[in-house]
């Protein structure tokens, strides 16, 4: 017992030794490296490993040979010589010189007669899948899983394989395929069983998924369902499964299992800018406060901190979301802000009121509408007043960036318009504001990335003596033109300076990858603010340029921007700096 304990730890403990290992093949050779795991073996492998890779290697290989369409393929693993298949598993020699993969992979097969039957209604076999195609067995796969995948659309859920006949005719050269479906009845939805969760209640949970029970079955709205319940974020991990039996009268019962995420959250975030000084900002979030995925999201920033950009800013506000009001795709809110803005030109203290439905069109496209109330003090160069404001703010967003907080690939488009009238009809009018973003990647890796984005804004319907302050557009900062004092663009009015009734906004940039989490940028921003809400009739704008670093962190990346002005008579004269977490756009 002993001996043999000695002799099967010499043979895991032996030394390691250089091996070479060889392919040998005329065709399919990208295929094959891919499938061998002899091929992928480090270096400073085993002999032991090596033994057992080249035996498993045999089933791998001739796979990899069916994939690409050769049939009557043959295989040798030799190693120093020595058929791999012939060497026990536990006798490997205490050195290897070589290993050489041999494989003739004989003729390519194309399809013979193929039939997968029976086919849905309006549904077709793929192209490479028919008479004369190169006879590859992902493509058989391929076929068999989108016949079933069409039965399944139109509510046959427990489509299945029944029968398979796939012969090699060798003479030919041909694969004969026959598959025969079975597709079962036509399924409706039977009732959301739900389990798993503990703080929010079944009824709100079929309420949020909107599994439309009764209807005919399809594998869309499963996955639609999960999206909603997703969305919410009350939920760790959702997973909706199909019953294994039919339930009375042709339905199928659906399962979710759900796991509850922590109730609450919160967060902080931190910009400086050597201009506009330091932000601060934080939040606290209830995931599921009142039981039903109800979220509330209490936050506060101070900003312009040490600033030079007017006084201190302060903002204090909390939002109450519900998922599934009026139906599963839309969201009631209700939103409620206090704050303070002390900018160059103007000083308002503020109190708004909104409330509203958002709605969820599709898996990028959402659509907001609301009313709001809004209070406001407001000190200006020209006068001191207040005003009641009673808004309408409508919003649409369609997101299809790969990555929201850090994109690579993808655009966004967000487009908003607030009408307002005061409750003494002396302030009335509309703003209309637009934000679109695009990214493009190329090289490797993606390693280089083209960011664009462009902003649009005006102002109709109100002067601009008129219109609340905070509702001109001004350009110059982090978020419209880097290297410009921040707000320093307006229009100048008998002196003074005031805020603009349209905007147009560019900003441009080049990221490239140099190290695994570090990029370089180089940017270049531009903006105009004119005195009509058409662009272009009579305004004036400037640019700005720079060079930033992005170091990428598990919440983002560290973003350092240097910009200085690139128009004017002070181009290159100050240098900003703007640092935050997130990419500038």
């Amino acid at each position: 017992m002993f001996k043999r304990l000695t002799m099967l730890l010499a043979l895991v403990a032996l030394p390691v030794q250089a091996q070479e290992v060889r392919l040998v093949a005329q065709e399919a050779r990208d295929e094959l490296n891919a499938a061998s795991l002899l091929r992928a073996l480090e270096d400073d492998a085993s002999p032991q490993d090596y033994i057992a890779a080249a035996r498993a290697d045999y089933r791998r290989l001739l796979t990899a040979l069916y994939s690409a369409g050769y049939y009557s393929g043959t295989v040798s693993i030799t190693v120093d010589g020595t058929e791999a298949a012939n060497i026990a598993p536990l006798a490997a020699p205490r050195s290897i010189r070589e290993v050489v993969i041999a494989i003739d992979p004989g003729p390519q097969f194309t399809f013979g007669r193929v039939a997968i039957t029976p086919q849905a209604p309006q549904s077709t076999l793929p192209d490479s899948f028919a008479t004369g195609e190169t006879a590859r067995s992902d493509q058989i796969s391929g076929a068999v899983d989108s016949s079933i995948s069409a039965w399944r659309d139109i509510g046959f859920a427990k489509a299945a394989v029944a029968s398979q006949s796939i012969t090699a005719r060798h003479s030919a050269n041909q694969l004969n395929v026959d598959i025969g479906l079975n597709t079962g009845p036509r399924l409706r939805f039977g009732p959301l069983v739900v389990s798993g969760s503990d703080d929010v209640s079944d009824a709100r949970i079929r309420q949020i998924a909107g599994l439309p029970t009764g209807a005919v079955f399809s594998p869309a709205e499963v996955e639609a369902a999960a999206r909603r319940l997703r969305r919410t974020g009350t939920f760790e991990s959702v997973a909706l499964t199909e019953s294994d039996t039919i339930g009375p009268d042709n339905t199928l019962p659906i399962r979710a299992q759900l796991s509850d995420a922590k109730p609450r959250r919160f967060g902080f975030g931190v910009e400086v800018s050597s201009i506009e000084g330091l932000t601060l900002s934080s939040f606290w979030l209830h995931r599921n406060l009142l039981g039903g995925a109800e979220r509330l999201r209490v936050e506060g920033e101070v900003s312009g901190i040490t600033g030079e950009t007017g006084g201190v800013d302060y903002r204090l506000g909390g939002t109450f979301t519900r998922p599934a009001t009026f139906g599963p795709d839309t969201e009631y809110f209700l939103t409620g802000q206090i704050s303070r803005e002390d900018e160059p030109e103007f000083l308002i203290d503020k109190i708004a009121v909104e409330t509203g439905f958002s709605r969820v069109l599709s898996d990028d496209l959402t659509v907001r509408a609301g009313v709001g109330l809004l209070r406001a003090r407001e000190e200006t160069a020209f006068d001191t007043r207040s005003y009641t404001l009673l808004t309408l703010p409508l919003d649409a967003t369609l997101d299809r960036r790969n990555d929201p907080a850090s994109a690579t690939q993808g655009y966004f488009l967000d487009v908003n318009t607030t009408p307002f009238i005061s409750v003494d009809g002396d302030i009335a009018g509309a703003r209309l504001y637009g934000d679109a973003r695009g990214y493009l990647s190329f090289g490797a890796e993606d390693g280089v990335t083209f960011a664009a984005r462009g902003q649009f804004g005006s102002l109709a319907g109100a002067s601009l003596t008129e219109a609340p302050a905070d509702f001109l557009f001004y350009s110059g900062g982090g978020g419209t033109v880097r290297g410009q004092p921040y707000q320093s663009l307006g229009i100048d009015m008998d002196g003074r300076t005031t805020g603009g009734a349209s905007f147009v906004g560019a900003q441009l940039e080049a990221r490239v990858t140099v190290r695994e989490n570090i990029a370089l940028v180089g940017f270049y921003d531009v903006g105009y603010v004119g005195a009509t809400s058409t662009p272009g009739e009579d305004g004036d704008w400037h640019a700005g340029a720079g060079v930033g670093l992005r170091y990428n962190t598990g919440i983002g990346p560290i973003r350092l921007d240097l910009g200085t002005q690139a128009s004017g008579d002070d181009v290159a004269e100050d240098l900003q700096v703007y640092i935050g977490i997130g990419q500038a756009f």
